[in-house]
């Protein structure tokens, strides 16, 4: 599951870390 943050700003950020730790593909 791939997903593309960008220019999503704080969100962005936020969203990706959590996805990250989730262990997801960002």
């Amino acid at each position: 599951m791939r997903i593309s943050v960008i220019g999503c700003g704080y969100v962005g950020l936020v969203t990706g870390g959590c996805l990250a730790e989730v262990g997801h593909e960002v």
